[in-house]
């Protein structure tokens, strides 16, 4: 899985730009994920494999998987790694909740905010703890609640008038570090950490480039959905504000809250 709070609509031809959106809080889990040369690691929610690929560079003695559900991240991902021909790294259209991982045999688990949508998620975190070799590391980002985030509060007001963020499901369903804590523990996982992360998150070069960016989020998808054609269009044009608004020299910037959590198999 990915981060399914900002998930493109499945039968869009553009295909949202995480790595760019995410590439502040990308640092943050490959400095805690601390890849060694003999490592196996397990990406959950891939995506297009930036965190994959890194890693399997890192664990040139070992390898690195990266599964997804998305076929189209998937596609992207292969090609990708095909053109920096790393030989140690593969990729798996495959839900993590379910998927029969070889036991015991990844040294590493990690995950950019590809966790929050299992709709089980002791099972989902027990079957990834199978696949972990004993004391084996699990690093995960997941968003706070969604008042933390200034992007949903500033989108929702854009296109509905509303300041109030949506309700903290879905992306944001592991934002309480108190159910994280029981979750983790009830699928066999010990040492537990959530440290509090707060960093900008990209969405374009330009204001225009910013719309563009999020017309294709599901929560701006399903927001338009109900709006007529003249609201439509008055809803993009206050989004194309509120995107001014949040220009800088380096691009369009909305603050952002996460948990790094860390556990151990």
């Amino acid at each position: 899985m990915i981060d399914r709070g900002n998930q493109p609509e499945p039968a869009s031809s553009t295909m949202f730009d995480y790595d760019a959106e995410l590439r502040r809080y990308h640092r943050w889990l490959s400095e805690a994920l601390d890849v060694a040369p003999s490592d196996h690691v397990l990406d959950i929610g891939c995506g297009t494999g930036q965190l994959t690929r890194d890693s399997a560079k890192l664990a040139h003695q070992g390898s690195a998987l990266g599964v997804d559900i998305s076929p189209v991240m998937l596609g992207h991902a292969r090609r990708l790694t095909a053109t920096e021909e790393i030989p140690n790294v593969r990729f798996e259209q495959a839900d993590a909740q379910v998927y029969p991982f070889p036991p015991e045999h990844f040294t590493r688990a990690a995950s950019r905010f590809g966790t929050m949508f299992f709709a089980d998620p002791v099972a989902a975190f027990t079957n990834i703890g199978r696949a972990l070799q004993p004391g084996s590391r699990l690093v995960q980002l997941v968003w706070q609640d969604s008042a933390e985030q200034e992007w949903v509060g500033a989108i929702h007001q854009a296109l509905t008038g509303n300041a109030t963020p949506a309700a903290s499901t879905g992306a944001f369903s592991l934002g309480d570090p108190a159910r994280v804590d029981d979750i983790l523990t009830a699928a066999g996982f010990k040492d537990i950490t959530s440290t509090d992360l707060r960093e900008p998150i990209y969405y374009g070069t330009d204001p225009d480039a910013g719309v563009d960016a999020v017309r294709v989020l599901h929560m701006t998808t399903d927001l338009l959905s109900r709006l007529d054609a003249d609201e439509t269009q008055r809803a993009l044009d206050r989004l194309r504000a509120t995107m001014a608004e949040h220009h800088t020299a380096d691009g369009v910037w909305f603050d952002s809250r996460a948990w790094l959590v860390t556990a151990y198999r």
